[in-house]
């Protein structure tokens, strides 16, 4: 339900692919990025579902026609096995419901222990790995093969997606976009590092989401002429902008993902949450983390500055972003 959850989980499917013969997935994603998962090879169809928007209304919603068209698509197909990768009560609730052996992480694997009762078969796996390493577990104990030893595979190659001239030329990509507070790195700090990579010549791309985000990287341009405001895009489209990127600056979000996979030299803000348990991994990712004390409090609010940017976000300069992502 979250667009580095998905990522996290496409090695999984590229392991299977390659250990079960003629093995092929259909996948339950929440419908904002249901564009994902149909760039994995081995995925045969998705069925998107809308908890995020059914839950702002549930009496409605789960009275419409939309809610019973989800169950129906759901319970259309019987499967080998039904994976729960997600691990959460919502989850485990369609996955109760859909068709075939229900497979999930037993208690101690659980951050909601309460989803284990919709499992007919559990697996174990450690909470402090890295997301990826749990989603490449949970697959193979759950289809029963080896895990293999190697770096993950994405399943996904960057020419594979189309290019415009937004991923055309000499630029920086900033992914600034979250919907946590204590993630948000100051604008001050932004549209400085975009003036230091200027002086290089280089141009800045700034995508956005929503309309706050829009207005944000609005008022940054106006005071940057090198940041080039986005139009709005979708996932495909995106994907081909970082794709085509010099670099990478982001702060903990799903679209830093895509840079790791892309193997885009990449400079990650973290400071409410553990990269060592869901940051970008490769060769070229490189993970900035502050000193201070309460970092990785795994909060979305502040208690030090409240409203403000987190403390912890705050301490990680431009000045020292800029000499990171030259080495």
């Amino acid at each position: 339900s979250s667009l580095g959850d998905i990522i996290h989980t496409l090695p999984a499917l590229t392991d299977a692919g390659k250990a079960v013969s003629d093995i092929h997935f259909d996948w339950v994603v929440e419908e904002g990025f249901k564009e994902v998962p149909t760039w994995h090879p081995s995925v045969d169809r998705v069925i998107p579902v809308a908890i995020r928007r059914w839950r702002k209304n549930p009496i409605r919603s789960l009275c419409g026609k939309e809610v019973r068209a989800f169950w129906k698509n759901l319970r259309a197909e019987k499967y080998a096995a039904v994976i729960d990768a997600q691990g959460l009560i919502k989850s485990a609730i369609l996955t109760r419901f859909s068709r075939g052996l229900r497979i999930g992480l037993d208690q101690e694997s659980l951050t909601e222990p309460l989803a284990r009762y919709a499992y007919q078969k559990i697996v174990n796996v450690d909470l402090k790995e890295h997301a990826i390493f749990r989603m490449r577990s949970i697959f193979a104990k759950a289809l029963e093969y080896e895990l293999p030893d190697c770096e993950p595979d994405f399943g996904l190659l960057k020419n594979n997606f189309p290019k415009d001239d937004w991923s055309q030329g000499k630029y920086i990509v900033f992914l600034h976009g979250t919907t946590w507070q204590t993630k948000r790195w100051p604008d001050d700090h932004w549209i400085e590092l975009a003036k230091k990579f200027a002086q290089l010549g280089y141009h800045i791309r700034a995508p956005w989401n929503n309309k706050k985000e829009h207005q944000t990287v609005e008022a940054w341009a106006k005071q940057c002429e090198a940041i080039s405001v986005l139009p709005k895009l979708n996932l495909s489209q995106l994907a081909s902008v970082i794709a085509g990127a010099k670099a990478i600056v982001a702060v903990d979000t799903g679209l830093g993902h895509l840079a790791a996979v892309f193997n885009i030299p990449t400079i990650s803000l973290y400071g409410s949450t553990d990269p060592k348990r869901i940051g970008t991994q490769g060769a070229t990712q490189m993970h900035l983390v502050s000193e201070i004390e309460c970092v990785g409090c795994d909060k979305q609010t502040c208690q030090k500055t409240k409203n403000d940017f987190a403390a912890c976000m705050k301490s990680l300069t431009p000045e020292v972003v800029f000499k990171r992502i030259e080495e």
